[in-house]
């Protein structure tokens, strides 16, 4: 057999009692012996040895909380982060130029909370594009603004009611103002051109490989059912490179029992996970659920997206049909609710790896909860560092209690680290940089210790949390997360040595090289 050695290296292996090796064996795609066991196949017919030259190797990094198809289909979409107001009416207004009238322009990442709290309206994007649909998705990818040709496509007029969870904004004589929380979102996005098929199947194929380059080999999916398709297309069609773990939304819940799919079918490359539910919206709407009023709105305690009892029943056919839950939950409401849901419908099935989807606010008397019942933690570090300010402003206080890493970890919970891209950028680096620091990656905000700074990881604990959690959280733990014989040879090489320099090197750290199954994907 063909065996490929990696010698001359200095290669995190993630495992705690043999942190370090010099040397890989690989064959077949898995890991078949490392430093002196891999130097005995140097003697072997068809060996192949590759000298890296001491760089540094880690494990393969999972985004344990994405939106592919989202992520995929923004690259040909406006993206509006970190834009003013004025910038983004002016992009707007010359993508509109450029595009026959009639075409439905669509874009993401508007923040109302740069724009002084002020959110956008369908008669600004009128004056913009007055002849095209338009369609944007805010930040935190809970509200969506609208003008008057997509509303009209949709049918959306001051009769329309709201949904049961979700808000249609309105001006003062009761028409419908382009906003739409929540989910009242699907009263207008679904008029938008659905892509088809082989546009969908290219899309993910770009962006699995702007993932392979920041050293991202596998993924955990939560975005809507019909990208479980196109990654089956393009796994057909020899093209899958990266790992995908795939949960479907609510909608596809009765097909799905029906069926008889259950959580960890497929295989290693391609695995269906199990079922994702909303509970409730999120900060930068102040739409997350809480026990008590957004600070300096006094009517404000957020939004459930559902109902303790609707959430009991859906988790209990799930769990009675062999599907693992992921719970999005933000609020310290939310996360309460989910535990009780949650330890209720654990002894249908415990083998289940249930997990709760962010966890950004939890109530300091249920965090133990989540390691003494065995569930995940599925959080995204980017997240702190980037509502900071909006945190304190909203919660007060009670941010002691938000991404709270440290106390959820050492009450015995599996953290998973992700991204929630496109809503955060994917950049695992910036996840590692976020989670030992809890500073701002722009001004340093708040030196010299981070915000809440008792909550941070080491650099060794956030590693672990984006590889061997993650594969935890799948229930892939015994082959993948690891560089140790038996496990997936999914790693990736790295232009420095991340754990011998200061937290900063993260934000310039580079992926020379990223190996799945043993095969080099990318390089730079």
């Amino acid at each position: 057999m063909q065996v490929h050695i990696l010698h001359k290296a200095r290669i995190f292996t993630g495992i705690a009692g043999h942190p370090w090796a010099h040397t890989l064996a690989i064959s077949n795609g898995r890991i078949i012996g490392i430093d002196q066991s891999a130097l005995a196949w140097n003697g072997a017919p068809d060996v192949v040895t590759e000298d890296l030259k001491g760089a540094l190797v880690i494990p393969g990094i999972t985004d344990a909380h994405i939106h592919l198809m989202w992520y995929a289909q923004g690259l040909r979409e406006l993206d509006l982060r970190d834009l003013d107001r004025a910038e983004t009416l002016a992009r707007i207004a010359k993508k509109a130029f450029e595009s026959p009238p009639g075409t439905w322009i669509t874009g993401r990442g508007w923040d109302q909370n740069i724009w002084e709290d002020s959110y956008p309206t369908a008669a600004e994007l009128d004056r913009a594009a007055p002849r095209h649909p338009v369609l944007l998705n805010a930040k935190s990818g809970h509200v969506v603004v609208a003008n008057t040709p997509a509303m009209k496509a949709a049918a959306i007029t001051a009769d329309t009611p709201d949904p049961v969870h979700g808000l249609i904004g309105r001006d003062e004589r009761g028409q419908p103002n382009g906003l739409f929380f929540e989910d009242a979102i699907g009263c207008v996005g679904s008029a938008k051109p659905k892509p088809d098929l082989d546009t969908l199947v290219a899309l993910v194929d770009e962006a699995q490989h702007n993932l392979l380059a920041r050293g991202i080999t596998g993924v955990h999916d939560v975005d809507g059912n019909p990208a479980f398709g196109a990654f089956q297309a393009l796994k057909k069609q020899g093209g899958l490179k990266i790992r995908i773990v795939k949960y479907v939304r609510l909608e596809a819940l009765d097909a799905v029992i029906e069926a008889g799919l259950r959580s960890g079918f497929g295989d290693d490359q391609l695995l269906f996970g199990g079922l994702k539910l909303f509970a409730d919206g999120a900060l930068g709407a102040r739409t997350a659920a809480m026990f008590s009023p957004y600070e300096g709105e006094p009517d404000n305690v957020g939004l459930l997206t559902l109902e303790p009892d609707q959430l009991m029943d859906i988790s209990r056919r799930a769990a009675s049909g062999g599907l693992a839950l992921a719970i999005h939950a933000i609020g310290d409401r939310t996360n309460r609710m989910v535990l009780d849901v949650l330890e209720a419908v654990k002894p249908i099935n415990p083998d289940l790896r249930h997990r709760i989807e962010h966890v950004q606010l939890i109530d300091e008397a249920d965090q133990a909860r989540l390691g003494r019942n065995g569930f995940v933690a599925s959080m995204q570090p980017t997240h702190a560092i980037n509502d900071i300010r909006m945190a304190d402003r909203y919660w007060g206080s009670r941010s002691a209690q938000a991404y709270a890493w440290r106390s959820i970890k050492d009450a015995g919970a599996t953290l998973a680290f992700g991204s929630d891209c496109p809503i955060e950028v994917f950049d695992p680096f910036l996840g590692l940089y976020a989670a030992v620091t809890r500073r701002s990656e722009t001004d340093g905000y708040p030196s010299p210790n981070g915000w809440y700074s008792k909550q941070r990881l080491t650099l060794t604990e956030a590693l672990r949390a984006y590889t061997w959690g993650a594969a935890y959280a799948a229930g892939l733990e015994d082959r993948l997360g690891y560089l140790t014989p038996g496990y997936h040879a999914d790693l990736v090489v790295l232009d420095h040595n991340i754990f011998e320099l200061p937290p900063e090197a993260l934000l310039e750290t580079k992926v020379t090289r990223a190996m799945i199954e043993g095969v080099w994907q990318a390089a730079s």
